[in-house]
């Protein structure tokens, strides 16, 4: 490996065009967020240092033994984020970004792409309207002062709309790389009048010189064509601080060593499939859950994840990927949505549970394991609002796999009963779970809108059609009375009661529906009329004393006391 003679922004471009420079398939994705290319551009244009490079030299059969990317062009949040696979068996010997992918896709998207961000306070969806096309460009009318981060010229990403209600002030980034002669840069300048302005003349003098001009770009150059040297050298220059973390070392080592599927792409469409069913999950879930099947010490280290490991990845992927879309349809069928399912390390037991018995295929929807639906539902709701899976998860998961398998290198698992083994579970669970009535306490003034109200609700009310999500979070004491407490009430409960799971029902959609803001007393005396009262009561848990607003103080002890002790019962 040696320092090779620097070039300049505008050759490193031409090279990314012309596809002489590639991405390895151990490269993670691009993530820069668009203030960071801003953030770039200002700090080139102002001769500060953006570090060397480190190339690796591709030639011969090298080209065809790995798999290669191109560079993202136009970056889209959540919609466009993945870099194409580049077909190298009739391409010329190449160059391979080792490290400094994210500074050079920073500036190919400043110069030739686009960056499409959200725009906030509007309803998700995957439009030009939710996430406009945006370009960068350079404020030529003057420079910025006082910044906080000492930036000096203002970049930014405009859409056409921003650009076009104030087309004096800005210069479309872009443009420079076909101003590289200086005739025909003057030529620009004084047919665009941007001579007059100081400013404007010095800001693009000085962007046509950094980019083409000043030979800015160092890079170090490998040159030895053993993959296993690059993912090495990957390896080491990426470990040492906050560039790269474990997971995506050790995606490097399983795209490196898959022979017959893509691992880069398999992983990411499965992340994106999850996404379209509701639910947000990292690659980093994907490969905790591959640990947890496959490994002993399910810690994200590098040891933890060798070849033979990468090869048996690839090996059971196929029944990995749909384990994992099984769970999650699973949750869903739960009536669970992303916010609502407080720990998605919870169900890493549940996909070890259908993987290794081969259940994974219509798990949801087979009759033949309701019973392992029922269980399972109940134990996920209840590891949830006990938050077992805490700062200490990879604990937890260690214990909970010792109930499955006394010996967990076994690849065939010997369960301890023909359903999922709660418990065992709880005995190999060593975290310290007991109900006390604090915990109860602190359960009951859970929030309307907090994020554990549902598997709250759910447990109290397990028998509605949450499959269909065909249930409602309804207050007893509608809102619009909580006005006609007493005062005393008022002083005593407020309303951080008032909407606690205290005060709080789930319902059938259609009935909440009918319920509206009828006040409690009137609804229950409504729904009784052609029904047992005491029945009624006790299946919405409603304690059977005066319901008006003006007792609700009794109202409220009389609840406690009731959810109290189901609560103590589900739990335990």
């Amino acid at each position: 490996m040696s320092f090779q003679t620097p070039i300049t922004i505008s050759a490193a471009i031409r090279n990314i065009e012309n596809n002489q420079y590639l991405l390895p398939a151990i490269q993670r994705e691009f993530e820069w967020g668009y203030d960071k290319i801003e953030w770039l551009f200002d700090s080139i244009m102002r001769n500060y240092p953006i570090s060397s490079f480190l190339f690796w030299r591709v030639e011969g059969d090298t080209k065809t033994n790995y798999k290669f990317y191109q560079f993202l062009k136009d970056f889209k949040q959540r919609y466009k984020t993945h870099n194409e696979e580049f077909n190298t068996s009739n391409h010329n010997d190449f160059t391979a970004v080792l490290d400094g992918q994210q500074r050079l896709t920073s500036l190919y998207i400043g110069l030739r792409g686009s960056y499409a961000y959200r725009t906030p306070r509007l309803h998700e969806e995957n439009t030009e309207r939710v996430y406009p096309t945006r370009h960068l460009y350079l404020n030529i009318e003057k420079p910025l002062e006082n910044e906080e981060d000492g930036r000096i010229y203002e970049f930014k990403f405009l859409t056409n709309n921003e650009f076009n209600s104030n087309k004096a002030t800005w210069f479309r980034v872009s443009e420079i790389l076909a101003l590289s002669d200086d005739f025909e840069f003057n030529k620009y300048l004084d047919s665009h009048d941007l001579k007059s302005n100081e400013f404007s003349y010095r800001s693009l003098a000085a962007l046509k010189n950094v980019i083409h001009s000043k030979p800015i770009i160092n890079f170090f150059l490998e040159t030895e064509q053993s993959i296993d040297k690059a993912l090495n050298i990957f390896i080491r220059i990426n470990s040492g601080g906050e560039p790269l973390n474990f997971s995506d070392l050790i995606m490097s080592i399983a795209v490196a060593n898959w022979d017959k599927k893509d691992a880069r792409k398999e992983i990411h469409t499965l992340v994106d499939n999850v996404r379209d069913k509701g639910f947000t999950i990292s690659k980093d879930f994907i490969l905790k859950a591959f640990l947890y099947l496959h490994s002993k010490d399910i810690k994200f280290k590098v040891t933890n994840f060798s070849k033979s490991n990468a090869i048996e990845f690839e090996k059971e992927w196929d029944k990995i990927r749909d384990s994992v879309l099984s769970v999650f349809d699973l949750v869903k069928s739960f009536g669970f949505t992303d916010s609502t399912l407080t720990s998605k390390n919870a169900l890493i037991p549940i996909i070890y549970y259908i993987y290794h018995k081969d259940i994974y295929t219509d798990f949801h929807t087979k009759i033949a394991y309701m019973d392992d639906r029922s269980i399972i539902k109940k134990w996920l709701h209840v590891a949830l609002i006990k938050r077992i899976f805490g700062g200490t998860s990879d604990s937890v998961l260690s214990q909970i796999r010792k109930a499955f398998t006394n010996d967990v290198a076994k690849t065939a698992i010997e369960f301890d009963s023909p359903v999922f083994p709660v418990n065992s579970i709880n005995e190999n669970t060593k975290r310290d779970t007991g109900i006390t009535d604090e915990f109860i306490a602190d359960i009951l003034l859970t929030q309307k809108d907090d994020m554990y109200a549902f598997s709250i609700l759910a447990l109290l009310y397990p028998n509605l059609d949450y499959k269909n999500n065909n249930f409602h979070k309804d207050h007893m004491h509608p809102e619009n009375t909580f006005s006609d407490i007493s005062v005393e009430d008022y002083e005593k409960y407020g309303w951080e009661t008032y909407n606690s799971i205290a005060n709080l029902q789930m319902l059938d959609a259609n009935e909440n529906m009918s319920k509206q803001h009828t006040d409690l007393l009137s609804w229950v005396d409504a729904q009784t009329k052609n029904q047992d009262r005491p029945t009624f009561l006790k299946n919405h848990l409603i304690p059977d004393i005066s319901l008006g607003i003006v007792d609700f103080g009794e109202f409220i002890e009389a609840r406690k006391l009731i959810l109290t002790d189901k609560l103590k019962q589900i739990l335990s």
